[in-house]
């Protein structure tokens, strides 16, 4: 798979603050990148490196394989901060001052992204009658502005309500299946594992791990299982799994095993042959929240 992005030991100092630390890592073309970390840990600094808003002290990077240039930038929408849209103006006004303004695309672009951001039938209405999600999801509109491949958005659900939250994230997921790889900061766990593809985990300007979200999240298997009696359940586990508990909340045993080795039909077999009939069988994922807890607390 072919890279939109390359990174190369980007670093960048504010006097003696380090706030990137040789940070390399490439994001893949038709991904859902998340750039994960708490606040301060250098998120908005590098979305603001490859945009060309600051510049590394050290480290290059480039897109599509060509080094930053105006050329390229053309290519990239970006929101790093919400555009200042006049409320008494409808969304298709403010995207034709926007269109002016920045020069990006042309005028008939407009109904096309209104429809791809889900808001050409509200197109004619005054951007203040739209609810925070609407008015987001214009945001990213104009983004979208010039047909760019690539999306970078800073914390696209900032400050949303719940339903603002999720229509958010639904327009992420309807983008890339519309062929745009899209790059996202975001400090909300649950955000990248509901969104991404790809993820690169920050703390204090460095990195820490970078991958499919698969690959990051699944360090081993953990399986979980049901059965009438658990404690004869977990024993059975025991004979082939050294970290076995029972979850009392849930009602059932957890058994680890190393990464890509649980076969659930397996597990059934050898509890059956063992005289524990499962009433449940699940492979779950390491949770990206124990996952990123202990990334960012060694």
């Amino acid at each position: 798979m072919n890279a939109v992005l390359s990174l190369r030991n980007i670093t960048k100092y504010y006097g003696a603050i380090r706030a990137l630390n040789n940070v390399s890592f490439d994001v893949p073309e038709g991904s859902v990148f998340g750039i994960l970390g708490p606040n301060g840990s250098g998120k908005t600094t590098l979305l603001s490196i490859i945009l060309d808003v600051l510049k590394a002290n050290n480290g290059s990077f480039s897109w599509f394989g060509h080094p930053g240039s105006p050329e390229q930038r053309k290519k990239i929408g970006s929101l790093l901060e919400t555009p200042n849209f006049y409320h008494y103006l409808s969304a298709s006004d403010n995207l034709k001052i926007t269109q002016a303004i920045s020069g990006r695309g042309v005028t008939s672009d407009i109904d096309t992204v209104l429809k791809k951001v889900n808001l050409y039938e509200r197109r004619n209405s005054r951007f203040k009658t739209y609810s925070l999600g609407m008015k987001q999801r214009l945001a990213v509109g104009a983004a979208l502005l010039g047909q760019p491949q690539v999306l970078v958005l800073d914390e696209p659900t900032n400050g949303l309500d719940p339903v603002g939250i999720a229509e958010i994230r639904q327009l992420i997921i309807e983008l890339r299946s519309l062929g745009h790889t899209i790059i996202m900061a975001s400090h909300l766990l649950d955000e990248v594992e509901k969104v991404c593809t790809h993820v690169a985990i920050l703390k204090t300007g460095n990195l820490l791990t970078t991958g499919d979200v698969d690959e990051v999240l699944m360090d081993e298997d953990i399986v979980e299982a049901g059965a009438t009696d658990l404690e004869t359940l977990s024993k059975v586990l025991q004979q082939i799994s050294n970290n076995v508990t029972i979850d009392s909340s849930t009602k059932t045993v957890h058994a680890v095993l190393p990464k890509g080795t649980a076969k659930l039909d397996d597990i059934n077999r050898h509890c059956f042959q063992n005289d524990i009939v499962l009433n449940h069988l699940l492979l779950k994922k390491k949770r990206l929240e124990a996952k990123f807890f202990e990334l960012t607390n060694h």
